[in-house]
């Protein structure tokens, strides 16, 4: 049974085919349109994935899509009935549009499929909510049998977070939170306010945070005045949001940014201006708001499930932190998130709950999960990576042994190279795992700085993530167990930490950046933490062994691994925009399969860095 997983029309649109239920190919659209969080009918995706999986559209027994349009409809009108007259002119603009496409979405569907593919006859048409996409993306895959589900995001049709019960093939909702009190877009308020963009940047402010000062009286103020005038939190996490102070459920804003700034002290952050420590230490209390809330959540799923394992998805639950500081309450034995956490996960979600609950097919539990690493976008082959090569006159070497290949580029990271490294397939989420990387010395102290201002052109305050061989784990950091999506944090351990000034946290921000606080300091956060990625022979023989060599030449097993990609651009998905990110930055070495590309041997890469078109706007 073939079952074709679709999300779209929000952000981050993706396609995903499931075989029974075994999860065959998954991508999404903005790798294929270098649009960073496209929103467009997953064209490009839907037709990789229907042909890497050798399958026809007839041959689908259903297309499914992640959520329910006609609820979302309903949840715009209540809104905008209860909140009248403020936001006339946003329902006066936006109902147009749902009536003439969102309204008419299962015929837009239909004639997008039958562009891909001319067929007489589109498969069964099925939708499913939002939220059991979320959960069933979390749960199907997970090497659970039986657990607690929490789902937390911004909206779906109504709801904003859920608690669900799964086991065996079945999902069971079992409490929900609706618009407009939401976790998600209260932490997106934040974003919004600290001058980072919605639905793109809540990373970036999670990684601001630990730049505040936590012994501060400030950051404790503002969790006070959080608490008392934004949003009530009761005893199961459940929250109730005060409009007075929000914009998004009928207006063009995230805030009333007046209101704001009279009950903070602070105007808006300027995107683009000087952070400064009033905006950490604002970053940081909502940070902390945030865990309460999560954690307060689990604890009622746990006493109402009675599970002893948690699966997690929803874009809040890409927070790691918050993740991490769940995980080490102990009140569930283990935690599994979903990779693609994010609406693109719907996809698979609705896919897997289609195949699971409509038609009532069993589920097969795999350990370590079913995601197989992740890794299930496109791949290519030495002759497409050497067309392009050719394409572009650059001098290449070919390596047909790999081990030749991995200690060579081993041996330059470890002289300080970075290393755009594209292998295999490509990865399914947010995060390079190793397949779409950029690669640096995790030793090096002026590493993040370089790949910060000189590679990724992007905010110095940013943290990097370390890749580290599973085994060797237990050497670095102070976690018990896999975590092969950088979907947790873990602490440097205490002997590889160097010591801090006794005034640290009162330094400014750039003198913190750059106090270099381990043995790996271009992985280790203000805080000593880092998002650790745990990389198996298993799931990627090819980076671990890259990995391996690494630690042959330097005796250590951990390198910092960074997106293969520019900021405001998505992440790499074919040769061709791996070499054109290669060539407008300051990568040294280019790794494609099997191919080497030394920038310092180029002679026309200067002409051709001119000849690219490529624009991306800031994230």
């Amino acid at each position: 049974m073939k079952i074709l997983g679709i999300s779209a029309f929000y952000h981050d649109s993706a396609a995903v085919l499931i075989e029974n239920d075994e999860i065959i190919a998954a991508a999404q659209e903005e790798r294929f349109t270098r649009k960073k969080h496209d929103s467009s009918f997953p064209k490009n995706a839907v037709k990789f994935v229907l042909e890497y999986s050798g399958t026809s559209v007839e041959e689908l027994d259903a297309i499914v899509f992640y959520d329910k349009p006609l609820l979302k409809f309903e949840r715009l009108l209540e809104t905008y009935y209860a909140f009248a007259p403020k936001g006339v002119l946003q329902f006066v603009n936006s109902i147009p549009v749902w009536i003439k496409e969102k309204l008419l979405l299962k015929e837009i569907i239909k004639n997008e499929i039958k562009n891909i593919e001319k067929v007489k006859k589109i498969p069964k048409l099925l939708f499913s909510e939002h939220h059991l996409s979320h959960a069933a993306s979390a749960f199907y895959p997970s090497p659970f049998e039986e657990a607690a589900i929490l789902t937390i995001d911004g909206v779906g049709e109504w709801a904003t977070a859920s608690i669900a019960y799964g086991k065996g093939n079945k999902i069971k909702i079992l409490k929900e939170l609706h618009f407009p009190h939401s976790v998600g877009l209260l932490y997106s308020a934040f974003t919004y306010y600290l001058g980072f963009r919605v639905n793109s940047g809540e990373y970036k402010l999670m990684g601001l945070a630990p730049y505040g000062n936590p012994n501060s009286e400030r950051v404790s103020r503002f969790i006070k005045l959080i608490k008392e005038n934004l949003i009530r939190i009761y005893d199961d996490g459940s929250v109730w949001l005060n409009q007075e102070f929000f914009d998004y459920a009928t207006g063009l804003k995230m805030v009333n940014e007046k209101k704001w700034e009279e009950l903070f002290g602070i105007k808006r952050r300027i995107p683009e201006s000087e952070i400064e420590q009033i905006h950490a230490d604002l970053a940081l209390a909502i940070q902390k708001v945030l865990e309460e809330i999560v954690i307060k959540m689990a604890k009622y799923a746990k006493e109402i499930t009675g599970a002893k394992y948690l699966c997690m998805a929803g874009g809040v639950a890409l927070n790691c932190v918050a993740n991490t500081k769940l995980l080490e309450t102990g009140i569930f034995e283990d935690i599994w998130v979903q990779p693609a956490a994010g609406d693109a996960g719907g996809a698979l979600g609705a896919a897997l709950a289609v195949y699971h609950m409509y038609f009532n097919k069993p589920r097969e539990v795999i350990k370590p999960d079913a995601m197989k690493g992740s890794y299930l976008g496109p791949e290519y082959c030495d002759l497409e990576i050497e067309r392009i090569l050719r394409k572009y006159k650059v001098k290449f070497y070919k390596f047909d042994d790999f081990d030749k290949l991995a200690y060579t580029v081993a041996k330059a990271i470890s002289e300080g190279k970075v290393v755009g490294w594209f292998q295999g397939r490509m990865e399914w989420g947010p995060r390079a795992l190793g397949n779409r990387s950029i690669l640096g010395d995790a030793r090096n102290p002026e590493m993040q700085k370089r790949l910060n201002l000189k590679i990724k052109f992007r905010e110095s305050f940013r943290p990097f993530a370390p890749s580290v061989l599973y085994e060797d784990l237990k050497e670095y950091f102070d976690f018990d167990r896999p975590a092969p999506y950088m979907l947790f944090i873990a602490y440097v351990k205490e002997e590889r930490r160097k010591p801090l000034p006794p005034n640290y946290y009162e330094l400014p921000i750039r003198e913190k950046l750059y106090y270099i606080r381990s043995d790996i300091p271009a992985v280790t956060h203000l805080d000593f933490s880092a998002r650790i990625q745990t990389v198996h022979k298993e799931t990627n023989p090819r980076y671990h062994k890259l990995l391996e060599k690494f630690k042959e030449i330097t005796g250590y097993s951990v390198i910092v691994n960074t997106s293969f990609n520019v900021r405001g651009e998505p992440i790499v998905c074919s040769p061709e925009d791996a070499f054109k990110c290669f060539a407008r930055t300051d990568m040294d070495l280019l790794v494609l399969g099997n191919y080497l590309v030394d920038k310092k041997e180029q002679e026309h890469l200067e002409e051709i860095k001119v000849n690219l078109d490529e624009e991306f706007p800031l994230d």
